[in-house]
């Protein structure tokens, strides 16, 4: 009988140590999708203002770091900015590596030095 529960009492450690890894990865995701998501409308923003592309790259990273995240890649061409950057992971989650999120945003036409402003 003891024996028994014994191996109940370590199995539900494992299952919890598992659905703590698993929980833990998904917030760094969604934290990486987050930081990934402003650095494109960053990057994007220096675009629309005329900036360039390495203004725009400044962005991106100045950005992501905002959000506790690296930009790992930063693309900007012509009215496109597509970012990559990488969130580290903390405590059980963290044997997995650096969680990494990806976006793109895109100018339109129309907003190009002066989106908003009346015409």
């Amino acid at each position: 009988m003891a024996i028994v529960l014994m191996a109940v009492v370590v199995l539900a450690a494992v299952l919890a140590l598992g659905a703590a890894r698993l929980g833990g990865a998904l917030v760094a995701r969604a934290r990486a999708d987050a930081a990934a998501d402003a650095a494109a409308l960053a990057a994007a923003d220096m675009l629309a203002l005329g900036r360039g592309e390495r203004v725009a790259s400044s962005a991106a990273a100045e950005t992501a770091s905002a959000n506790e995240a690296r930009l790992v890649r930063c693309e900007c061409t012509g009215r496109v900015a597509t970012v990559e950057v990488e969130v580290a992971t903390h405590g059980v989650g963290r044997l997995a590596g650096p969680a990494r999120g990806t976006a793109r945003a895109e100018v339109r036409p129309e907003c190009l030095l002066g989106c908003g402003q009346p015409p």
